[in-house]
């Protein structure tokens, strides 16, 4: 059939297996996602999309009804009982994670929960590594978490929800990409965009403001679950409700911020951004921006601060100071003309009109909104000057790269003649070399290019045209100068400022954002766990036992009445073959009592085979005898060299909120559910899965399950 055509489905071994339609899903990013159009780059693009993004995001959820703005979420987003455990006030602390620019963004939620629900929920935002590490504790049942991520894979936000989910907190993820780990691991999630907002570029922009959106509907949607009359904050609702037409403002005024950036930023070594109250998470947000794009250094102080820590070098400061209003605008402009006397380059964005801060070198003047919304737009002028100040700085490095070209195409017909091909390079060098001294000579180059770098270029620019005899070459540089030479010399030493200067804009260099390795914090409290202990009681040795492993077992405590036997195997030879063996190192209990297969035939096959090479905890049903059993595998390294399976016997049923958690945390088997029964059902009440027992919520196959629940 057409939709089979180029598309094929085989098993481990080769064999060809069906493919239906059923099978296959349409993707959900498209060509349109990933088209650049007419920008220059993919970072200008979405920074130009951010206004749509944000609208994108509030769509369906601020409405107005019956003359007023109201937040509407939804259950997917706030389900029905973490509602219902913020109205009976069980839940008294909210807690907001991500790493990076997530983490920025989870400030502004922290702050708008803080002031919408005063007295009544206590928020903080925090870099999700830093809860993982240091503010965990055993019982986490009066805490939401909300988790924020682009893209859902980010390892340490996941690891960290993993840890507070196993305390009992509850967890919302604000999130861009569906079918994510993040949203599977979360009980409620709230998309940012449409869910597929995709960004091409490594330092993420129009993210922060779908994050931003998101963040203060949730705040509200939160606030209100717990009973708090929202009433009073109606023009900030409005005030967001129009926001994208206010950061379309700023975009037009990129022109006027690109001058700026040019003239400032490549002269500049030191960088600083400072902001007070909510600019304080615009400036931590541009400074993320502007150390991706520019290759800097940057602090990042309260306003007030900076005098305190170091005017000495002379910096260039970006103050974010939009919304600001009364004393608090004008102490930050007292600020500004204190940097003005130690020489320091102030970049102000105010608001439009505001004249209090003149004393600046620069002013980037931002449409007025509401105070708790400035600094969006203060971050945004922030971005637009991270990606000119970015393209100034390469912009640099031209005449380096086109005297580099002139020495490689001097050389690229391949001839060994050195002074032939020298010949009329140096005619050609010459103004390049005069149009790097210039920029020399006005320090165009103080802020980017080291000062090493900078020496050996115009030394050897200088021999190469001419300027200084080869006769001294072996003076300055400690080798005979011979044409060779010098080229060679020279080309080594353009690479290198070429490399210095080179801000790639879309594509960073030493970024690590693709990398997957991220915290592996230990987590004891999993060793407390009764069936753990059952384990590790058996006899297998903690190190053998890993995190997921352990995960699973304390996933499925919930769902054992008894454990009552146990059987060790220590298996021989990788399982993935034919080859390996099985052998009972130890019995207890019923287990003592029951003959092994392995006794008569030793080959590792069947369902202990499978659990082995998977090395994932299963739960299998025996089909003669009907006993239950938990196989927990062994793993050294990355290959299983033991099994310890379980005679347990099971609950009969469990709550429905309970079954779910169960279901959760073992083999991810309640999202597989759900999918399969909502192909053909509007909804999945979780509440009926106390209607099954745990035996068959657990070794029943998932498609006969969604069968029985659609005949029930």
């Amino acid at each position: 059939m057409l939709f089979r055509s180029g598309i094929a489905r085989l098993a481990y071994d080769g064999t060809a297996l069906p493919l239906h339609a059923d099978d296959l899903q349409r993707a959900q990013i498209t060509t349109r996602d990933i088209d650049r159009g007419e920008f220059p780059h993919y970072l200008l693009k979405e920074i130009s999309e951010a206004p749509g993004s944000f609208r994108k995001t509030l769509r369906g959820k601020l409405v107005e009804r019956d003359g007023r703005l109201r937040v509407e979420v939804g259950h997917e987003a706030l389900p029905d009982a973490v509602r219902a455990r913020l109205a009976d006030g069980s839940i008294r602390r909210v807690l907001v994670i991500g790493q990076g620019t997530a983490a920025v963004a989870g400030q502004s939620l922290a702050t708008a929960l803080t002031d919408i629900a005063p007295g009544r929920l206590v928020a903080t935002a925090l870099p999700a590594t830093e809860l993982s590490g240091f503010g965990l504790v055993d019982d986490m049942a009066d805490t939401l978490v909300v988790a924020i991520s682009q893209s859902g894979t980010t390892t340490d936000t996941n690891r960290t929800v993993d840890l507070v989910r196993s305390r009992g907190a509850a967890v919302i993820a604000i999130v861009n990409r569906r079918n994510s780990d993040l949203t599977d691991r979360s009980d409620g999630v709230l998309y940012t965009s449409d869910g597929r907002d995709v960004e091409m570029s490594v330092a993420s922009t129009k993210a922060f403001y779908a994050q931003i959106a998101a963040g203060f509907l949730l705040a509200f949607a939160v606030a209100e679950a717990a009973g708090v009359d929202v009433g009073a904050h109606a023009d900030l609702l409005a005030a967001l409700r129009s926001l994208p037409g206010s950061m379309e403002q700023v975009l037009a005024r990129r022109a006027e911020i690109a001058p700026i950036a040019t003239r400032l930023a490549p002269t500049r070594r030191s960088w600083a951004v400072v902001g007070n109250g909510r600019n304080r998470i615009a400036a931590h947000e541009v400074r993320i921006k502007l150390s991706e794009l520019c290759y800097k250094s940057i602090a990042c102080d309260a306003t007030e601060d900076k005098k305190h820590i170091d005017l000495s070098a002379e910096p260039l400061v970006i103050v974010c100071a939009a919304g600001l209003r009364g004393s608090n605008a004008d102490d930050v402009a007292k600020e500004i003309a204190i940097y003005g006397a130690h020489e320091a380059a102030a970049i102000a964005v105010v608001d439009e009109g505001d004249a209090r801060f003149g004393a600046a070198l620069e002013v980037v003047p931002v449409p007025v909104t509401h105070p708790d919304l400035g600094f969006v737009l203060a971050a945004m002028a922030g971005h637009l000057f991270g990606y000119e100040a970015a393209l100034a700085i390469d912009a640099s490095a031209r005449p380096l790269r086109e005297a580099r070209a002139a020495i490689e195409a001097a050389f690229g017909d391949g001839t060994d003649d050195a002074a032939r091909a020298t010949d009329g390079l140096a005619d050609e060098l010459a103004p390049l070399a005069e149009r790097f001294a210039a920029g020399l000579r006005v320090g165009a180059y103080d802020g980017a290019l080291e000062a090493g770098t900078a020496v050996r270029v115009a030394s050897l620019l200088r021999y190469a045209t001419g300027m200084v005899p080869l006769d001294v070459y072996a003076v300055e540089w400690g080798k005979v100068g011979t044409p060779a030479t010098v080229v060679e010399d020279l080309t080594a030493a353009l690479t290198t400022a070429i490399e210095e200067l080179t801000r790639p804009v879309d594509a960073i260099k030493h970024q690590a954002k693709t990398v997957t390795v991220g915290i592996s914090r230990s987590d004891d409290t999993l060793l407390r766990s009764a069936l753990v202990q059952v384990v590790l009681g058996a006899g297998t040795p903690r190190d053998d036992l890993g995190y997921r492993v352990l995960r699973t077992l304390v996933a499925l405590d919930p769902a054992v009445a008894e454990v009552i036997g146990t059987i060790r195997y220590r298996i021989d030879g990788d399982p993935a073959t034919d080859a390996a063996t099985i052998e009972v190192v130890d019995r207890t209990g019923i287990g003592a009592t029951y003959p092994s297969r392995t006794e008569a035939d030793p080959r590792l096959r069947g369902t202990k085979q499978l659990v082995a090479a998977e090395r994932e905890v299963t739960v299998a049903r025996g089909r003669r005898d009907g006993r239950t059993v938990i196989i927990v595998p062994e793993v050294k390294g990355a290959q299983t060299v033991g099994l310890t399976l379980l005679h347990v016997e099971l609950h009969d049923h469990l709550a429905g909120d309970l079954a779910r958690a169960v279901l959760d945390g073992y083999r991810n088997r309640f999202a597989a559910l759900r999918s399969a029964v909502t192909e053909t059902e509007p909804t999945f009440d979780d509440a009926r899965l106390a209607d099954f027992t745990m035996t068959d919520l657990l070794t029943t196959p998932v498609y006969v399950l969604a069968d029985r629940w659609r005949g029930a």
